[in-house]
């Protein structure tokens, strides 16, 4: 009986022992914490590559001849909530920052949380924001709409903070983008403020923003994207994961053609741009015309028919985009915010009086020469004509020449239409939202179909968030209309 007992003891022991063994030991596959730098990487990379092809549609960039293009006739309808999944990750990002008490990466998250909700409020107008994103700590599934006027002061905050939060902060490891640099994280970040003042330039009189002054005093302040090198820009790899993100690109098939709006604006103004978007046409080529002859380029009439212009292209009068694009890795860097885009919006601020107007001319021909210099740098082959001294005259041209403009308006036309001409393939839908904003370019409609000025929210919210989605049209639209062409606090 005794040594039943004594067996059974040293059971008990190894039995206790074991369970403890298994108490303290983590399972190697399940991590409790990631470090921010593994999210970063992969933030950055999503938020910077190529926004595709509906933007370049409605911007009257490209046409579709095979069938027809809801983007390039206007006739879309709803857009999805996917933003919320990237900031999730953004959330992830912050709270694992916070863990280890690393105000560099959640400096960075607060600039992403920006990012996206700038987009989602341009695209919807209200949204949810201050109860967004808290099913995980606090159950809310069910999230009430922030007026869009709240986000964007949301917004605005953020960015500050993010700011702030980066000032002495170390050099961060997971960033593709500026390769750890937090300066040049602070200068995109406040040159991002100026943007989103800007795009709020409707609104200047608003009491609860005082846009005029903020603007200035970030300007005058702060430092900015200042130079064609801190441009905020993914460079591609000819490496699996990371090439081009439109290489080998079905989309660019045999029914997408350039459009004559752009093809046009550009053969106007004698602008060499056109020869690294475009391709020649088919007649163009068997005629041996050169590159650089401007009558090798034809648009399609993006108000046409679609067969009309299928008619056209199979006859080989309609011009391709450039297969650079398709067919190079590497193409081209993207851009979220380029030298030349900042450089556009000081001039625009300059000419509004919110910053010198004596700065106006010199920051207009700053965003063509950086832009030239942007083609010279990744239009293989092309290099010839992106040159210095191509751009001097260029910038001489009479449609082009900034001392050609005597008023305020006809200035502004100038640098909304060289900033459009910046943005082939760039900023997805930054132009668009430019000329709903300003009317510059001018974008042919057919009859009463006008751009629309939003997107109709989600199907999932009427789903599972009806009551807030519903109570956020009421109190935007006096009523039910969930529509395309409603205006958005912004606009009015």
């Amino acid at each position: 009986m005794n040594n039943f007992k004594t067996i059974l003891f040293f059971m008990m022991v190894v039995i206790l022992s074991s369970c403890e063994d298994l108490d303290i030991n983590d399972n190697p596959n399940k991590v409790s914490e990631t470090h921010p730098s593994l999210l970063l990487t992969n933030i950055t990379t999503s938020a910077f590559q190529v926004k595709g092809t509906g933007a370049m549609y409605a911007s009257r960039m490209i046409v579709q001849t095979d069938g027809e293009s809801t983007a390039q006739f206007y006739k879309w309808d709803r857009a999805g909530f996917g933003d919320y999944n990237s900031l999730r990750q953004v959330t992830k990002m912050i709270e694992e920052a916070e863990i280890i008490a690393d105000n560099s990466y959640i400096g960075i998250g607060y600039f992403f949380r920006a990012y996206y909700f700038y987009n989602l409020a341009l695209t919807f107008g209200d949204v949810p924001y201050a109860e967004a994103l808290k099913g995980e700590t606090e159950d809310l599934y069910q999230p009430k709409y922030s007026t869009q006027e709240e986000v964007f002061i949301g917004i605005l905050t953020e960015l500050e903070k993010a700011n702030s939060l980066l000032d002495g902060s170390n050099i961060i490891t997971g960033d593709p983008i500026f390769n750890g640099n937090t300066s040049k994280w602070k200068k995109l970040i406040n040159s991002f403020r100026l943007k989103v003042l800007l795009t709020l330039s409707k609104k200047e009189g608003s009491s609860s923003l005082d846009i005029k002054n903020e603007f200035a005093s970030i300007y005058n302040s702060q430092a900015i994207i200042s130079a064609p090198e801190e441009s905020a820009r993914l460079e591609f790899l000819d490496v699996v994961n990371s090439r081009y993100t439109e290489f080998n690109s079905s989309g660019y098939g045999s029914g997408l053609y350039m459009a004559s709006t752009f093809v046009d604006i550009l053969k106007e103004r004698e602008d060499n741009r056109l020869f690294a978007i475009a391709g020649q046409t088919k007649n163009a080529k068997e005629a041996g015309l050169a590159i650089n002859d401007f009558n090798a380029y034809e648009g399609g009439n993006p108000i046409a028919a679609y067969n009309d212009v299928n008619l056209l292209a199979a006859a080989g009068k309609v011009s391709k985009v450039n297969d650079r694009y398709t067919k190079d890795p590497t193409a081209e860097a993207h851009n979220l915010l380029s030298f030349s885009e900042v450089q556009f919006i000081l001039a625009e601020a300059s000419v509004k009086g919110w910053i010198s107007s004596t700065g106006a001319q010199t920051f207009y021909e700053n965003g063509i020469k950086a832009n030239f210099k942007f083609y010279n740098s990744y239009a293989k082959g092309y290099e010839e004509y992106y040159t210095e001294d191509k751009a001097t005259n260029y910038i001489a041209g009479a449609k082009v020449n900034f001392t050609s403009a005597n008023t305020d308006a006809e200035k502004l036309e100038l640098i909304l239409t060289q900033k459009y001409l910046t943005s082939f393939l760039q900023g997805g839908w930054n132009m668009y939202f430019d000329h709903l904003r300003t009317g510059y370019p001018e974008f042919p409609y057919l009859g009463s179909d006008t751009p629309p000025t939003r997107w109709i929210y989600p199907l999932d919210e009427y789903n599972n968030n009806s009551v807030n989605v519903k109570e956020a049209i009421s109190r935007q639209f006096n009523g039910s209309n969930d529509g395309i062409r409603e205006l958005t606090w912004w606009l009015k």
